[in-house]
């Protein structure tokens, strides 16, 4: 699923050491989980364009995703969908990838009392394919596919391209703005992917906002 690749791009494939900050991998993991929403075809726009909700209440086989859907319980923005979708996505989708044996999830207490939370690859080829195929995108040497497109869209959203791949972070932006503005998906999943772009980026501009201020006070 998108949100379990996603979440395996912003981990070390060696370390596990996580890649990016958690603010926007909890949003960007949100995306994910939204548009696998809308790809399943349980969520869509209104007739306004402007707000999605649940078309179809029909249960999803993935636990995770039929919990997820039941938090939509009435027509919202995008954003507001993110928002809502945030809520313990990260424990998710490191349960999902650990429950299919990709990782290990160990809890420690830093200096013996600070709990903390590390990150061990059980599969480092599935990592590593996954790298490989999204990185020759970002990196302009293959045409995106619904799969990558989507990834590198929302890394690109969250400013992350530069913090999980190798490269020049100008040329790399650059490229993934031609995709995402692309035509490599179908046109119910590019309209919710563009939306929750928007939504991403305005929750990035909110917190930069924020921590300025707490910061100057």
């Amino acid at each position: 699923m998108l949100p379990e690749d996603l979440m395996l791009l912003f981990l070390d494939e060696e370390t596990g050491r996580v890649l990016m900050d958690t603010t926007s991998i909890h949003n960007a993991l949100a995306g994910a989980v939204l548009l696998e929403l809308v790809n399943s075809g349980r969520v869509a726009f209104d007739a306004d364009g402007k707000t999605l909700a649940v078309v179809d209440p029909a249960p999803l086989p993935n636990e995770f995703l039929q919990e997820s859907l039941s938090r939509l319980t009435k027509p919202m923005k995008p954003q507001q969908a993110v928002e809502k979708l945030r809520t313990h996505v990260r424990d998710n989708v490191m349960a999902q990838l650990e429950g299919r044996g990709v990782l290990s999830v160990e809890k420690t207490k830093m200096l013996g009392i600070f709990p903390t939370t590390s990150y061990v690859i059980q599969d480092p080829q599935a990592v590593s394919d996954l790298r490989d195929a999204v990185g020759n995108v970002a990196l302009g040497h293959r045409a995106p596919d619904d799969r990558t497109g989507a990834l590198i869209s929302l890394l690109y959203a969250v400013k992350a391209l530069h913090k999980v791949f190798d490269g020049d972070r100008r040329e790399m932006n650059a490229r993934a703005k031609e995709i995402a503005a692309g035509n490599w998906a179908g046109v119910a999943v590019k309209k919710a992917l563009e939306a929750v772009q928007v939504a991403l980026m305005a929750m990035m501009v909110a917190t930069t906002v924020a921590a300025t201020s707490v910061s100057s006070s």
